[in-house]
């Protein structure tokens, strides 16, 4: 559930980059969470479940 939210935001701002769409340029409201301005897809869940536990 909280996986599909951050991918709702990701797509609603257009945060993957246009030329590797596994890439994620993160936001202002995601950086704290994923720790980095990059990140790639399978990455992301790993850094959403930190938060999580």
């Amino acid at each position: 559930e909280v996986t599909k939210k951050v991918w709702a935001h990701i797509k609603k701002h257009k945060l993957q980059n246009p030329q590797n769409k596994r890439e994620i340029l993160a936001d202002d409201k995601l950086q704290p969470i994923f720790g980095s301005k990059k990140l790639d897809m399978f990455q992301m869940t790993k850094a959403v479940n930190k938060h999580l536990k």
